[in-house]
Parts: structure tokens; C-alpha cells; sequence
């Protein structure tokens, strides 16, 4: 039918809870906007899910009449597939799919709508090479994951990751570069608009080789409000679980404090007493952070990241008390990357000894020396 026999009130209503996009699912494109010229017009077509008139595309000997201006029975949609509903494919677009699609989209909108200025946030994208792999962050699934907690501040995130670097990890070099990369960015990009007040919250989304993750944490301190998130496997998502179980993490001190501490994390994966004293020697005091299944995949909520920040703030507490302020804690992490960062904003410049932090080689599955973090003043 005609756009001009749909009341005005009624199209702006539609236009308004459709945010002028299509409706179609999986499509939203922009109404108003043509793609190659950049020029704003209107190029929308409203739609009728059940037909205006008994012969027309599902058509009703009662209802077409009755919904014919009813704006439940109307969707707003870009030419091609106004085209597709009602001419190309109408036995696949049967009344109560097109409703589904027009509830969809008109929830999400009303979702992203209904979000307040203290809800913006900055995305941190920080990605660095692990073995042969390059970090695959996208801003796109950064956005998707924050809403509706969290909406992006800006149109482009601020990324921080050295791009396409052919340095493998493994390298003597590697560490260095990295560490200098971060440190220069994040001077650069993100220290300024701190101290500017144009920052208020990040959202970080970081998959680096551990140790780097933990100094991106510890440089970055729990100032401004951080939120990291965590990119899981199964399934391939960065959003957190509304309804977590219940979870705790298994800590195991040492019966005797002699010789240096060892700090590791067995949470992704097991870390043997074998391959620790292989780096550090016999002489060695081991203090171990476990979960009773390790794997990969087991930290899936904002209430288990937020108990680990609580358990290891204490923790480094106590083995300070333990082993006195002239030590220094080797750190053997093999963890989920979002508690990485974590861990490394939780430590106090001034107040927690220094971290000697080690990465486990992908190849060998030993531990190497990678960065010294929060290292004492020389």
C-alpha cells in the first residue's frame, strides 16, 4: 500500500520505535541515510505484516481491514526486503515470524533508549600476538557485550595493541617492545582524557599473553571504574551470565616460608610443583590459587571476578606478612585473561612487593621469564 494511507501520527510513532531502521531481521540498516552518497533522505517503506486489503500478502477477510493503520500490524523496512515480504519469498514470511521480527528490534531499541548518560563507557581494545595467533578483538562484539549494563561512549574504541607485530613471544625482544608499546599508548590515549574528566568508565577487552595482560592491569590501577570482560569459547561470547552459580577459589599456603615465594594460578589449567622448581630451584615456597575443574571456559560472571579481586587482595597481604618486605613474588599465572588484568589492578605501587612474572611457552609447556612488574624504585 501507499505510505500516505497510514496516518502521520502513526508513521512517526513507527519511525520513532523502529529508531528509523529496518526491522528485518538481522539487517537495521539506516533510513535515512544512502550508503554511497552519504546523502539524508527518507528511504523507508512501511510495511503491512497482515495485507491492507483480503487479496494481499496474508491477507484477512476481517483483520486486513481492522489492522490496515493499527501500527502493531506495521513494520518499517528498507526497500529490498519490503520487496522480499511481500512479493519474493511471502509463503516464507508468514504473520507470526514478521511479529517476531518487529518485537525483536523494537525491544532492542527501546533497550538501548532507556540507557542513561552514567552508563557510557570507553572501550579498551588491547591485543597483542600469542604463538602464531594474532588477537582477534573486534569493537563490534565489545559493543554487544556491554548492553544493555553498559553503551560505548564513543563511536571507535581506544586501542592499544601493538597491530600485526612479527615479533613471536617467544623472542628475547618481545617482552620489551610490548611493555614499551603499552606504556606509550596508553600515555598517549588514554592518561589524557583521564586527567581531562572525559573519561568516567572502561570497558576493557584484552587477549595478550598473560604477563602482559597483568601489567595492562596494574598500569591501569582501579582508577577510573574498569570493567574487564571475558571472551569465552563455548559459546563464543564476551557477555557475562545473569544468573551465575555459586564459586570458589582454593588457596593453599605453604607450611614453611623459606626461600622465595611462588605465586601460581591454576585455573585454566593445571600447573605442576614440577615446573615451577624446574625455574626457580628446590628452595621455593609455593602458594597455590585453584578451582576445583580447571578449564578454560569456568569463569563466566561478574560475582566470580569480583571474589577473585577480594581473595588475592588479601592474599597479597599475606604473604608479604609471611615472607617480609625485601622479597619478591614469582608469579606462574595460568588463568582466564580477564582475571590477568584484574590481578594486576589490584596491586598497590607503594605497598605490594614486586612480581617477577613468568609465560608459559605454548611449544614446550615450561615457564620462561617475561616482565618484572611494580619493581621497587632503584
Amino acid at each position: 500500500m501507499s505510505i500516505t494511507k497510514v496516518p502521520e501520527k502513526i508513521r512517526m510513532i513507527l519511525w520513532g520505535q523502529a529508531a528509523g531502521r529496518c526491522e528485518y531481521e538481522g539487517c537495521n540498516e539506516r533510513l535515512f541515510l544512502d550508503h554511497l552518497t552519504k546523502a539524508q533522505f527518507n528511504t523507508s517503506y512501511i510495511a503491512h505484516i497482515v495485507a491492507d486489503s483480503p487479496d494481499g500478502p496474508r491477507g484477512d477477510a476481517v483483520l486486513s481491514d481492522k489492522l490496515k493503520a493499527d501500527i502493531s500490524n506495521l513494520m518499517l523496512m528498507c526497500d529490498r526486503h519490503h520487496r522480499l515480504i511481500d512479493k519474493e519469498d511471502v509463503p516464507g514470511h508468514p504473520v507470526a515470524r514478521l511479529t517476531a521480527m518487529k518485537l525483536k528490534h523494537e525491544q532492542r531499541i527501546d533497550i538501548l533508549a532507556d540507557i542513561s548518560e552514567d552508563k557510557r563507557s570507553h572501550i579498551l581494545l588491547y591485543g597483542a600476538r600469542i604463538g602464531e595467533q594474532d588477537s582477534p578483538l573486534s569493537y563490534r562484539e565489545a559493543r554487544v557485550a556491554m548492553v544493555p549494563d553498559r553503551y560505548p561512549a564513543e563511536t571507535n574504541p581506544i586501542s592499544i595493541g601493538l597491530v600485526n607485530s612479527s615479533i613471536p613471544d617467544g623472542a628475547d625482544m618481545y617482552w620489551a617492545v610490548e611493555e614499551a608499546q603499552m606504556r606509550t599508548l596508553l600515555n598517549q590515549r588514554v592518561r589524557p582524557l583521564i586527567g581531562g574528566g572525559k573519561i568516567s568508565h572502561i570497558s576493557v577487552f584484552a587477549l595478550a599473553p598473560q604477563p602482559l595482560l597483568i601489567l595492562l592491569g596494574s598500569l591501569l590501577t582501579d582508577i577510573p571504574a574498569i570493567e574487564v570482560y571475558q571472551r569465552r569459547r563455548e559459546p563464543l561470547t564476551w557477555r557475562w551470565d545473569e544468573k551465575p552459580e555459586s564459586w570458589s577459589y582454593d588457596i593453599v599456603e605453604p607450611e614453611v616460608a623459606e626461600g622465595d615465594p611462588a605465586l601460581v594460578f591454576s585455573l585454566s589449567g593445571t600447573v605442576t610443583e614440577r615446573r615451577i622448581t624446574n625455574v626457580l630451584g628446590p628452595n621455593v615456597s609455593i602458594w597455590q590459587v585453584s578451582i576445583p575443574n580447571q578449564h578454560n571456559d569456568f569463569l563466566v560472571s561478574r560475582p566470580q571476578a569480583s571474589e577473585f579481586r577480594v581473595q588475592m587482595r588479601a592474599l597479597m597481604n599475606r604473604i608479604k606478612l609471611r615472607h617480609g618486605e625485601a622479597a619478591s613474588i614469582h608469579v606462574f599465572p595460568v588463568m582466564p585473561v580477564s582475571l590477568a588484568v584484574d590481578f594486576g589492578r589490584i596491586l598497590m605501587p607503594k605497598a605490594d612487593l614486586p612480581l617477577v612474572v613468568y609465560d608459559r611457552n605454548q611449544a614446550t609447556g615450561e615457564f620462561t621469564r617475561a616482565l618484572n612488574i611494580n619493581a621497587r624504585p632503584s
